[in-house]
């Protein structure tokens, strides 16, 4: 299974009953989504190119016949949606699509650093930083790890760079027994986990797609537009959850995939 990120392309249903120009369906849509539906349609078709020049607010206030507040929201929204870029000075131009280098979810699980295990097998160089501290469970993860809320965990938050390049956060949590002190206790989890009588026998992940928050937009670089993959990751132990982790990865540079032994 393989989950790579889509843009955005809700529409909002205000009312607009304007003849079709331009050879254009006539919708209930406000005019600007018109424009937004015709331009979105030709970089989607390859008739706009990546790279290409996108019509100025004038060109699309005489092509599309609408005013230059439509071509001017019309031009925000296809930005919202990862699809252009301006340039100060120069316009706007068709976003270049990137290249998606797959990510092996369940490839090297019992690694320290399954993301940079996996990227090194590419060639890639990748490097991370880490810091943990003691925090509350709180109401989401004392439900993930069906304990108390106000149970006291060992929180590590995870940067990883691919040749200096943000690729990654991730912050997990886990009760303080099972928490590593020292780097050199930081090794697989399912060593360190072994090493104190527990097996872990399943990992869960859950993927969902969603907007990224300020402070991950600014972490990872992201580019306006651009959503993130939100990996909700659990390892348990029979019955019993015993690490729970949010890693989050840039739609824009990595398709997740998974192999299912048959």
């Amino acid at each position: 299974m393989t989950v790579g990120y889509l843009p955005n392309t809700a529409t909002w249903g205000n009312a607009s009953h304007e003849p079709p120009r331009d050879g254009l369906v006539a919708t209930s849509d406000p005019v600007y989504l018109r424009v937004v539906e015709d331009i979105r349609r030709q970089i989607t078709d390859g008739t706009l190119p990546p790279g290409a020049s996108i019509p100025s607010r004038a060109q699309l206030t005489r092509k599309y016949q609408v005013g230059e507040t439509a071509a001017r929201h019309a031009l925000r929204v296809l930005a919202s949606e990862g699809l252009i870029i301006g340039r100060v000075g120069s316009g706007h131009y068709v976003r270049e699509r990137p290249v998606l280098t797959p990510l092996h979810r369940w490839r090297y699980l019992d690694h320290p650093a399954p993301l940079a295990a996996d990227l090194q097998s590419q060639g890639r160089r990748v490097t991370w930083d880490w810091h943990s501290e003691p925090a509350e469970a709180g109401p989401e993860i004392a439900r993930r790890l069906r304990i108390r809320e106000t149970t006291t965990l060992t929180k590590t938050h995870y940067v990883f760079r691919g040749d200096g390049r943000p690729l990654q956060l991730a912050t997990s949590y886990e009760p303080m027994d099972f928490a590593p002190h020292t780097e050199e206790e930081r090794r697989s989890l399912f060593a360190r986990l072994f090493a104190h009588g527990i097996k872990v026998t399943e990992v869960v992940e859950s993927v969902s797609t969603r907007v990224p928050r300020p402070a991950e937009s600014d972490a990872l670089d992201l580019s306006v537009g651009v959503h993130v993959l939100h990996v909700e990751r659990t390892h348990w132990a029979g019955d019993r959850p015993v690490e729970t982790s949010d890693i989050v990865i840039p739609g824009d540079r990595f398709r997740v995939t998974y192999s299912m032994p048959a």
